[in-house]
Parts: structure tokens; C-alpha cells; sequence
């Protein structure tokens, strides 16, 4: 089969080792039926839920048992996905942030790629712009509107996750062009202990994964069945 690198399969939220089964193989079939010549994850690619800021599970895996696992539960989406970009999330993050916290330099931590043994073929950084198009995290957004204020505020067509409970596209005219704002959706399994917090939000996640075609013109949510 052919594929074209201007078709670009999004994948969501990951928060490895907490992924919702079948999401991976999802995003691939996907990316399959599309002819997805470039993919980008857009995002929060492990969870670090053992060593965040928030309430952790004392029941839960501890910052070993879920580094381990994240780490072999990666491989598998690096050999679906030789090549890829990754946008840094937050939850990525958060290794270097507890360093800053108990007041560690940067010098004694390995870096991000080495942690996660990402392929050299994975390109990771904060954002990216491919076929006119901006994919980045979204960090700093909330709210159901948030693809549309990137949009808005970086004045061309983005793409972010982060916001868990929203899969949408809404197209803006500019006056000189049409620009759009997508927010993807998550590949999160929330019946996950890392996610307890979210059981009594009146949204749910969306499960999905997005695609950019026609030379970075249209965007489309593809939700998982």
C-alpha cells in the first residue's frame, strides 16, 4: 500500500502504562485506512502518575513498577510507528519539574529521550508545523474550546490533545483563508486508578485519534468504536 506523507495520522493522549487497550492498534488501522505518511503524537506520551503533584493511589505501582512498565509498553508503539514526531505534554515533564522541586540541576538527570529510549527516528520537541499546520500539546489551555483559542491565537490551522474529554474541529475564516482548530481526543484507559479522579466529571474521554489531509486542509476525529 502507498502512503503519503502529507496525510498525517494524530495520536492522542497515550499516558503510557495507563493506555486503553486496543488503542494502539486502533490508531494503526487508522493510519492504514488514511495512507498516513507522517504521524505525530501529540502528546503526554507516558503519565509519571507515581511521581505527580496531584493525589496518587497508595495502592497504585510504585515510580519503579510504572517506569518499567511504561518503558516496555513503549516498544511496541515505536515498532507500530518507525517514525514519528512527539510533542512534549506535561506529564512528560514532570521528571524534570520533581528535580527543580528538590532543587537538583538539570546536569544530574538523563534526558527525556534516554529515560523513554526513544528511537532516533522519533523526533521529539514542543511543537511542530507540518503542511502549514501546528501540532503541539496544549499546554496552558482548558476548557471544550481550547483547539479553537490556539487556533485563534497562533492565527493558522493547530492541532493539540490535553483536554481529554473533547474530539472536535471547528473551521475559522480569517478573511483570508480558512484555518481550523482540532483537539484529537486521548487513547487513555479511564477505568485506569490513574484517572479515578476524573469518575465523577460529567464528560468522559474521547477516545480517538486525528488525521490531516489535503495538504494540511482538512482535519478529521476518527472516535474508537
Amino acid at each position: 500500500m502507498k502512503y503519503y506523507h502529507e496525510n498525517t495520522l494524530v495520536i492522542g493522549d497515550t499516558h503510557e502504562p495507563f493506555t486503553k487497550p486496543g488503542y494502539l492498534e486502533f490508531c494503526f488501522d487508522v493510519g492504514r485506512r488514511c495512507k498516513c505518511g507522517t504521524v505525530v503524537h501529540i502528546g503526554d506520551l507516558v503519565d509519571n502518575h507515581s511521581i505527580s503533584y496531584h493525589e496518587h493511589d497508595p495502592d497504585g505501582k510504585s515510580p519503579k513498577e510504572e517506569f518499567q512498565l511504561a518503558r516496555a509498553r513503549l516498544k511496541k508503539w515505536f515498532k507500530a510507528f518507525p517514525n514519528a514526531f512527539l510533542c512534549r505534554g506535561n506529564h512528560d515533564c514532570l521528571v524534570d519539574r520533581k528535580g527543580k522541586t528538590a532543587g537538583l540541576p538539570a546536569e544530574v538527570f538523563r534526558p527525556f529521550r534516554d529515560i523513554w529510549e526513544l528511537p532516533k527516528e522519533w523526533v521529539d520537541g514542543w511543537e511542530f508545523e507540518v503542511q502549514g499546520v501546528l501540532y503541539t500539546h496544549g499546554t496552558g489551555y482548558s476548557g471544550k474550546h481550547s483547539h479553537v483559542h490556539v487556533a485563534y491565537d497562533m492565527r493558522k490551522s493547530s492541532v493539540i490533545g490535553h483536554i481529554h474529554s473533547v474530539g472536535a474541529v471547528q473551521y475559522l475564516d480569517t478573511g483570508k483563508f480558512p484555518i481550523f482548530g482540532m483537539n484529537v481526543g486521548c487513547g487513555i484507559d479511564r477505568e485506569a486508578y490513574a484517572f479515578a479522579y476524573g469518575k465523577d466529571f460529567k464528560f468522559k474521554p474521547i477516545i480517538s485519534c486525528g488525521v490531516v489531509t489535503d495538504h494540511g486542509r482538512f482535519a478529521q476525529v476518527f472516535p474508537m468504536s
